[in-house]
C-alpha cells in the first residue's frame, strides 16, 4: 500500500477506500490526492474515532483524477450514491423533485410537469414537494389561462379538441387565438409562477377596462373571473416574506447517531414545499462535515439551486460549495448561517420541525419489526435489506421478471429492476424464475440483500438457492432465501420443515406480504405495458410509410387504435414527421386493419 501511495498524483480528485473482499468503504473528495490519502495511512496523524475505525478494515484503495475540485464534488456525489459506503453519510433520497416546466423555447409554449432539468431555454419553476401542490397549481393554470396541452403543430389549421369544447384550451391550432394574445397569456403565467400579484392583477384589471370600454362585456367578465380565481389561490399560498427571495432553510436535530433534517423550499418569498429527511451513521460526524455532505448529495440531484442555503452551520469548504452550486444554477449562490432576523426565525422553525420529525420517527419501531422478523421465521440473523423477485405471464407471452427492494423502513426505487424473460418460451415458471435471478443478481455484481423473498412456493425456493449457490458472486456472503406463497399466505424456509403461516397478523407477516406484493404490482405493471404497447402498434407495421418514429408518434397522440381510425387526415398530416399523403394511406390502411 505505501509503495502505491508513492505514485499518487498531487492534483484534486476522488478516492475511494475498500477492504479485502474490493467492498467500498469510504468515498471522497480531496484537493491534493496525494496529501489525504498519506494522512489516512501515516501513523503520527491524529485521526478521530470514525476514520480510526475505517482504517482497520481498508486493504485497498483506487483514485480518480479530476479537472479541478468543482468536477471532484460531483463526482464525489455520484460515487456516494452509487456504492452507499458505510463509512459515508448517506442521503438515502435518490427521488427526482417535480417542477414546472413553462417551454418558452416553443413557438407556442406549453406548461408541463418534469423531473429532469434541461439546458433547453424553458423557465422552470420549483420544486413542489410534496407533488399534490404541483397537480393543483397545474390544473388552475389550464383552467383559467386555458393555453394548449398538446405537442401538434400547428402549421396548418385543424379541427379543435375535446379540450376546447371542455373550455380548457383557447385552440390556437383552429386560429382561434393569435400568437400575439397567446405570449400575452404566457405572461401572465410567468408573473403567477413568480408570485408577483401586483403586476398581474394590475396587467388583468388593465385589460378588464379596456374590453369593457370597446363593449365586449363577456370577454371582460372573463377576465373579473380570472382576478378573482387568482385572488382566491394566493390567499391560500403561505406567504413568508417577499423580500426574501428563493432560498432553501435547512434545519436539523441530531441524537447519537441518527440526524433528521427538514428543509423549506421559498421561491419569490413563498413556501412552495418542505420535505423531511432521515440519516442514520452519523456518529463523530461534526456538524460541519455533516452540512457539506447534506448540501453536496443533496443538490448533486435533479434540482436547480436557490440563491440563498439557510444552514445552522457553515459546512467544511462553503466556499468551493458555493462555487459548485454557483456552476449548477448559472448565478450566484450563497451559503449562510444566520444569528437574528427574520432567515434566523426561519432557521429556528426549521429546526424544531426537524426535532419533531426527530422524535415522532418510528426508527425503535422499525428495529423491533425486523427483530420480530428474524423470530418468527427462525432466520441466522436481523435483516436489514429485503428484497423480492416475482414473474407475470399470461399463456407465455411478454413474460417479465420484476425485481424490488426494501430497506431503512422504505422500497429503494432506485434499485429496483425489470426485465423480458429471453430464454424461456411458453409457460415455464421455474425456468423463468431461474432466468431473472441469475440475471439480476449478475447485474448487482454481488451486492444483495440479507434476505430474499421468492414469489412462490417450494419448488421456486429450490431454484433460487440453485441460481444462488453457483454464483461465485456471492459465495462468499449468500443472502437467506425464503418464498412466500399465496392462499393461504406462509412462508417457506429451507431450514424448517413446515412453512411459517403468515395469517396472524404481526407486522413483519404484513412486512413479507407488502414486499412480495410490491414485487408483483411492479412486474404486472411492466407486463401490462408491452402488452398494450404491442397491442397498439402491431395493426401498424404493416402500413407502408409507418415505421417505429411514426408508430411511435400516433400512440403518444392518439393512445389507441380506435382514436386513429377517427382521426381525420388533416389531424394525421399534422403530426411530426408525417405529411397529407403518408396521412391518406395510413387513413385507409387501418380501416382494413
Amino acid at each position: 500500500m505505501l509503495a502505491k501511495l508513492s505514485g499518487v498524483p498531487s492534483k484534486p480528485g476522488v478516492y475511494i477506500l475498500k477492504d479485502t473482499k474490493n467492498r467500498v468503504l469510504y468515498v471522497g473528495k480531496a484537493k491534493n490526492l496525494k496529501n489525504r490519502l498519506r494522512s489516512y495511512f501515516q501513523k503520527s496523524t491524529g485521526l478521530d474515532i470514525r476514520k480510526t475505525a475505517m482504517i482497520r478494515d481498508v486493504r485497498d484503495f483506487s483514485y480518480v483524477v479530476t479537472g479541478n475540485e468543482l468536477e471532484a464534488f460531483i463526482l464525489e456525489a455520484n460515487l456516494i450514491k452509487q456504492y452507499k459506503p458505510r463509512f459515508n453519510v448517506i442521503l438515502r433520497d435518490d427521488k427526482n423533485y417535480p417542477y414546472l416546466k413553462l417551454t418558452i423555447n416553443e413557438e407556442w409554449p406549453r406548461l408541463e410537469v418534469v423531473r429532469k432539468i434541461k439546458t433547453d431555454g424553458a423557465l422552470y419553476f420549483g420544486p413542489y414537494v410534496p407533488s399534490g401542490s404541483i397537480w393543483e397549481i397545474l390544473a388552475f393554470i389550464r383552467r383559467n389561462f386555458q393555453i394548449v396541452n398538446c405537442r401538434y403543430s400547428f402549421d396548418k389549421p385543424m379541427r379543435p379538441c375535446i379540450q376546447h369544447q371542455m373550455g380548457k384550451c383557447l385552440a390556437p391550432c383552429a386560429g382561434l387565438i393569435s400568437k400575439e394574445d397567446y405570449l400575452k397569456l404566457i405572461d401572465e403565467i410567468k408573473l403567477f409562477l413568480k408570485g408577483e400579484k401586483k403586476g398581474l392583477i394590475y396587467r388583468l384589471e388593465k385589460k378588464m377596462m379596456k374590453l369593457s370600454e370597446g363593449m365586449m362585456f363577456e370577454e371582460a367578465a372573463k377576465i373579473r373571473d380570472r382576478i378573482k380565481a387568482l385572488e382566491g389561490a394566493w390567499e391560500s399560498q403561505k406567504v413568508v416574506a417577499p423580500e426574501l427571495g428563493d432560498m432553501d432553510v435547512t434545519g436539523f436535530y441530531r441524537k447519537a447517531d441518527k440526524v433528521s433534517f427538514r428543509i423549506f423550499f421559498i421561491r419569490n418569498g413563498i413556501m412552495i414545499g418542505s420535505k423531511d429527511l432521515f440519516v442514520k451513521n452519523i456518529e463523530n460526524v461534526s456538524d460541519k462535515e455533516l452540512m457539506r455532505t447534506f448540501i453536496t448529495q443533496f443538490y448533486s440531484k435533479e434540482i436547480i439551486p436557490p440563491s440563498q442555503i439557510i444552514s445552522p452551520a457553515m459546512p467544511d469548504e462553503s466556499k468551493s460549495l458555493e462555487n459548485w452550486l454557483t456552476q449548477r444554477k448559472g448565478t450566484t449562490v450563497k451559503i449562510m448561517a444566520p444569528q437574528k432576523g427574520k432567515k434566523k426565525e426561519l432557521l429556528d422553525m426549521a429546526i424544531e420541525n426537524a426535532y419533531l420529525v426527530y422524535r415522532d420517527a418510528d426508527e425503535p419501531l422499525l428495529d423491533e419489526l425486523l427483530i420480530e422478523l428474524k423470530e418468527n421465521l427462525k432466520l441466522k440473523k436481523t435483516p436489514s435489506d429485503i428484497a423480492a423477485f416475482d414473474v407475470s405471464t399470461i399463456s407465455g407471452n411478454e413474460s417479465v421478471g420484476s425485481f424490488v427492494w426494501w430497506s431503512d423502513g422504505e422500497f429503494q426505487k432506485d434499485k429496483y429492476r425489470k426485465l423480458k424473460i429471453k430464454t424461456v418460451k411458453g409457460i415455464n415458471d421455474y425456468s423463468m424464475m431461474e432466468e431473472i435471478i441469475g440475471r439480476i443478481i449478475g447485474n448487482l455484481e454481488g451486492r444483495l440483500p440479507d434476505l430474499i423473498i421468492i414469489d412462490g412456493g417450494k419448488g421456486q425456493l429450490e431454484t433460487a438457492k440453485k441460481v444462488i449457490d453457483r454464483n461465485p458472486s456471492v459465495l462468499k456472503n449468500p443472502p437467506m432465501l425464503i418464498a412466500v406463497a399465496k392462499d393461504p399466505d406462509r412462508a417457506y424456509i429451507k431450514s424448517l420443515k413446515d412453512p411459517v403461516y403468515l395469517e396472524d397478523g404481526k407486522p413483519s407477516s404484513l412486512l413479507l406480504k407488502k414486499i412480495r406484493d410490491e414485487a408483483h404490482r411492479f412486474a404486472i405493471g411492466y407486463h401490462k405495458k408491452l402488452r398494450e404497447k404491442n397491442f397498439l402498434l402491431s395493426p401498424l407495421e404493416n402500413i407502408p410509410g409507418i415505421g417505429k418514429k411514426r408508430r411511435l408518434e400516433l400512440l403518444r397522440v392518439f393512445g389507441s387504435i380506435k382514436n386513429i381510425r377517427n382521426a381525420t387526415i388533416e389531424e394525421i398530416a399534422g403530426l411530426r414527421g408525417f405529411n397529407r399523403r403518408v396521412a391518406e394511406n395510413l387513413s385507409s390502411g387501418i380501416r382494413r386493419v
